[in-house]
């Protein structure tokens, strides 16, 4: 590693140690979001961006860390994380041509049912 590339890894070290946990979690959230929601079909071209097996595992996914992080993240940000991800499990349900029974769909181990 040369002395600049170390120089500059130090200082992306620096950088997210001022960065407060609760971005960190909200960005990463938003990112598995905006996903599951292309390939729930909700972006601009449906017909080839749908993917419902790669919306399951983003949904579940985002479902895990909105649930394990909602106690420390503060109400008024669980709060927009949870309403997006149920949106998100309702597209879904939408999407599927044989939809999941009510509580084992995505993500709906971790949140209960959504119906």
């Amino acid at each position: 590693m040369t002395s600049s590339t170390s120089q500059d890894a130090s200082q992306e070290t620096r950088d997210i140690a001022d960065v407060a946990a609760v971005e960190i979690i909200t960005t990463a959230c938003v990112h598995l979001m905006s996903a599951a929601a292309v390939k729930c079909g909700l972006a601009d071209d449906p017909d080839t961006q749908i993917d419902l097996d790669e919306a399951r595992k983003l949904i579940n996914a985002l479902a895990g860390l909105v649930t394990a992080a909602a106690p420390d993240i503060a109400d008024m940000h669980a709060r927009s994380l949870r309403d997006g991800l149920r949106s998100l499990q309702l597209a879904f349900r939408e999407a599927s041509a044989i939809p999941d029974p009510i509580g084992a769909g995505p993500g709906e181990k971790y949140t209960g049912p959504v119906d």
